[in-house]
């Protein structure tokens, strides 16, 4: 059995899961996701808690299993407790401002950067002195944000020498050390 896939899934208080046909559907306080499965699994809802079963021991069942589980309880934290990425803009001159849900970057280029955020995803872009700009993603869907936030930092990678770019918050850069004078 895979070890993530055989454990159990607490269904906190506020929250419902409904299983039908190959359709996972997740209600809760922060909003509403949906999950089709694959026929190699079946998902049980007992004693206000989630089990996924697996049909056989087939390497792509053991594979599914795992993953399954993983994104069944990403659905029931994130419509309960919700996510939040925070990514830095470092650089001299880079920007970020909210109107809206269109997030507007100055990244160091010629031209400034439109990004039209998903509308189940809440964006803030705070700037403070003598630091560099953040911006949060806030959401309950963990896929979604995490597609945006690699948008976002695939508009400008931190670069190794001097750590310029899109990062996020407390990751640790690998730095080159750059010539030598002399």
């Amino acid at each position: 059995m895979s070890r993530i896939g055989k454990l159990p899934i607490a269904i906190p208080e506020g929250v419902t899961v409904e299983v039908k046909d190959l359709t996972v559907t997740v209600k809760g306080k922060l909003g509403e996701l949906t999950q089709e499965i694959k026929k190699e699994i079946s998902v049980e809802i007992k004693d206000n808690v989630v089990i996924v079963n697996r049909a056989n021991d087939e390497k792509q069942s053991r594979a599914y299993h795992g993953l399954f589980r993983s994104l069944i309880n990403n659905m029931i934290v994130g419509v309960s407790e919700g996510y939040e990425t925070k990514q830095e803009l470092v650089g001299v001159g880079y920007k970020a401002t909210v109107n809206g849900q269109l997030l507007e970057l100055a990244l160091g280029y010629t031209h400034p950067i439109y990004l039209l955020i998903a509308p189940e995803i809440k964006v803030e872009a705070e700037t403070l002195k003598r630091g560099n700009p953040i911006v949060t993603f806030k959401s309950h869907d963990k896929q979604l944000i995490g597609q945006v936030a690699a948008k976002l930092r695939s508009l400008r990678k931190p670069e190794p020498y001097k750590g310029k770019g899109v990062k996020f918050v407390g990751e640790e850069l690998r730095r080159k050390a750059g010539k030598t004078a002399g």
